[in-house]
């Protein structure tokens, strides 16, 4: 499956973990594009100019590591496209010129079911779309997260309740699932 992954997906660590940790593996293919990815760098900002450079070095680190993600803008596409936000229809053009599946993002209002049907494609939420994961490959994905979940820990310097974790992710039924 290709799914482009919205800006809104990529920002907090937890959740970009988990879910570049399972595409490394195998179980889908991310897209983005320089726009996405940069959203994603600006979005930091708010957390101070330090979480913004530390952000740019993971953008570059996640370019390096899935080189065959990032698509190209297609002439002309945009301008034909409308969505309830103007400023995600860059995610739409993404999606449909890379062929995608599906949507990734917690932003359900401005990608419509219909709009995004009438393309091909699916809108799916990060919580529903790991847990479909973790439903095919619940070895793979609970390593994903137990990893993630370790690394969490070691920068926080102590234990953090994986549950926890998981729902600040806006991961509940993950969490559920795994039962954290």
């Amino acid at each position: 499956m290709r799914v482009v992954l919205d800006a809104c997906v990529l920002f907090p660590t937890v959740l970009r973990e988990i879910l570049l940790g399972v595409a490394a593996r195998g179980l889908y293919t991310p897209l983005w594009s320089e726009r996405i990815l940069e959203e994603w760098a600006r979005a930091t900002r708010r957390l101070g100019p330090a979480a913004e450079v530390q952000a740019r070095a993971e953008v570059a680190a996640v370019k390096a590591a899935f080189p065959k993600a990032m698509v190209l803008p297609q002439p002309g596409l945009e301008s034909r496209l409308h969505l309830p936000d103007e400023a995600d229809i860059h995610v739409l053009a993404a999606a449909i010129g890379s062929h995608a599946d599906a949507i990734l993002t917690f932003n359900a209002a401005d990608f419509p079911r219909g709009v995004l049907a009438a393309e091909g494609l699916a809108r799916r939420d990060p919580d529903g779309f790991l847990w479909e994961l973790w439903s095919s490959h619940p070895e793979t994905v609970a390593t994903i997260v137990r990893e993630v979940h370790a690394k969490a820990e070691a920068i926080a310097g102590a234990p953090l309740s994986l549950r926890a974790l998981l729902k600040r992710a806006r991961l509940p039924r993950l969490a559920k699932a795994l039962q954290a």
